[in-house]
């Protein structure tokens, strides 16, 4: 039987001699894909593309820019091919990416609802990528903004200012901007790619600070998240947003979110909760509130609610 030419695309990549290959059985179930898809921003994501069950998705490292091929087996193991200069480096931290770190230790829902989704997939993840600017600069530029036009303009940045990814790839990609990429992109670029300039200068600022930004994997998670929020235009959910991809925590609620309370609250009692019934309903389930997001999402329940952004406010962009 002739493969399908996206099966052959894989099984292509699979076969291409890569830099460094890592293997590893993870200590529970992981589903590659699942766990991986929060990380990536649309399904044109130059950075991020699912082949038939397998995740290719590129990241600049401190080593230098990489392409990784994250497989899945069907007897647990999970093999990551990575090519360019920063193979190695991304091939040691994919155990990570894949949830590794992710300890559900005390996650014992009693509500039926939230108890029968942990058992159905106890292969979804909180990834932690380690890649705090890499993370962060994207959830800026969803600020404010529907979905679609906030990838929109990470895909045009991101091809314009990145690097094409090293080896093989399925398609066309490329890897995000150094900081310094980021710090250079002249105005009409923003605009050309439907980024106000109140986003643009809170992504210039982050870039200005990446070294630190990236320290900040090294910190509790409660220390990190105020530390970014301590930029000027990182606020709450963007810091949530970041630190739920970067840094894998699992307690990571994104308060303010166009739908997140809405659907929570029909999920979890029927009825839509605002902002401040979200936080005090998943109090209970600290540390590991994101993880509630996270198992409603695997179960579908955000798919009527495409929209992921902080609810829209008046923005004085002159003080900024």
């Amino acid at each position: 039987m002739a493969r399908h030419p996206v099966e052959h695309d894989v099984a292509a990549l699979a076969a291409s001699a890569a830099d460094v290959v890592h293997t590893w059985r993870p200590d529970h179930p992981t589903d590659v894909v699942a766990t991986l898809g929060r990380l990536q921003r649309g399904r044109s994501d130059p950075t991020h593309q699912v082949v038939a069950g397998h995740v290719v998705r590129t990241t600049l490292t401190e080593a230098g820019p990489a392409t990784m091929l994250l497989s899945p087996d069907d007897d647990g193991t999970i093999t990551c091919r990575a090519w360019g200069e920063g193979a190695g480096a991304a091939a040691a931290l994919a155990p990570d990416l894949c949830g590794a770190q992710d300890d559900p230790t005390g996650f014992a829902p009693e509500l039926a609802l939230l108890a029968d989704l942990h058992r159905r997939f106890p292969g979804v993840r909180v990834p932690r990528s380690t890649r705090v600017l890499e993370a962060l600069v994207p959830a800026v530029l969803e600020q404010r903004v529907i979905g679609v036009q906030a990838q929109a303009g990470w895909r045009h940045l991101v091809r314009r200012f990145g690097t094409p990814a090293p080896g093989p790839t399925p398609t066309p990609m490329s890897v995000v901007p150094s900081a310094g990429q980021w710090a250079a992109v002249p105005t009409w670029e923003w605009h050309r790619a439907g980024i106000d300039p109140g986003r643009a200068r809170t992504v210039t600022r982050c870039a200005a600070v990446a070294p630190s930004l990236e320290r900040l994997v090294a910190l509790p998670a409660a220390e990190a998240a105020e530390r970014m929020m301590s930029l000027r235009g990182v606020g709450v959910w963007t810091a949530a947003e970041t630190a739920q991809r970067a840094l894998g925590d699992a307690d990571a609620l994104s308060v303010g979110d166009f739908h997140l309370a809405r659907v929570v609250g029909l999920a979890l009692a029927g009825r839509p909760f605002d902002d401040a019934e979200l936080v005090t309903t998943l109090e209970p389930y600290r540390p590991h509130r994101y993880r509630v997001v996270r198992l409603l999402e695997a179960g579908g329940l955000w798919r009527h609610a495409p929209r992921r952004s902080p609810r829209p406010t008046f923005v004085d962009h002159r003080r900024h």
